[in-house]
């Protein structure tokens, strides 16, 4: 086969730099993935209902394996308040995400890992391209959950009725429910996934400047070496013939 020129000279045409994450982009891919732990130990977001019957307020916060009450009782109390509106019980073993959230987690996590291993620049690109998917797709299912449970009310056997009334709470703030306030945010895991995010853009930003950088001496002085080591060496010809 002979000498052949490296696939960033010969082929692609892009530098060695262009190619490959600075050792900082590589440091926040992996922070951002091992970032991503917490999750499994502390609860992802946070519900709280306030009213004067219960002026401790009531709680309930979620996780990505399991979901209760901020209190002992917050969540069987929840179960009964819903009960004389309509609304169905909150039962965690019917809810599927469940059950799998911590597999795709797991994933994340791990892909982020191998990303900071091979420190490869597109590999990084795909990678954060998934994270922002399953990011994006986690709140909108929790919306649509929020929205089933608000809207699909059970008005024959509610024992409180107000029509065009529903019990949607918020996915972020707060919210007027009858005499119940509503609030809605992010618990520490769901902090932490935050700023594990926004490592993880960082980790795209340095590693974009790095690859718009000119190259440096040494590796043009490599790319120039490898183009001259590609080239074959033209026969020598005898003078005078």
């Amino acid at each position: 086969m002979g000498r052949r020129l490296p696939a960033m000279v010969a082929g692609s045409r892009i530098p060695p730099h262009q190619m490959h994450m600075s050792r900082l982009s590589r440091l926040l891919t992996a922070a951002a993935s091992l970032l991503l732990l917490i999750l499994y130990v502390t609860p992802l977001w946070r519900i709280s209902l306030i009213a004067p019957q219960y002026p401790e307020g009531l709680g309930m916060r979620i996780w990505i394996h399991k979901l209760g009450g901020v209190k002992e009782y917050d969540l069987d109390n929840i179960n009964q308040l819903n009960h004389y509106i309509g609304m169905r019980v909150i039962d965690p073993q019917a809810i599927p995400e469940l059950r799998y959230m911590p597999w795709v987690l797991a994933a994340l996590i791990g892909a982020g890992l191998v990303v900071a291993f091979l420190g490869r620049r597109r590999v990084l690109y795909a990678w954060v391209a998934a994270f922002v998917v399953a990011a994006t797709a986690g709140l909108l299912d929790f919306w649509k959950w929020t929205y089933d449970y608000g809207h699909n009310l059970d008005w024959e056997n509610a024992i409180i009725k107000v029509p065009g009334t529903v019990y949607q709470p918020p996915i972020i703030g707060t919210k007027q429910i009858l005499n119940f306030t509503a609030t809605s945010w992010p618990d520490v895991g769901g902090v932490a996934a935050g700023v594990a995010m926004a490592l993880a853009f960082a980790a795209v930003v340095v590693a974009r400047r790095e690859g718009a950088r000119p190259a440096g001496a040494r590796e043009r002085a490599a790319l120039a070496e490898a183009r001259r080591r590609a080239t074959p060496a033209r026969p020598a010809t005898a003078r005078g013939s």
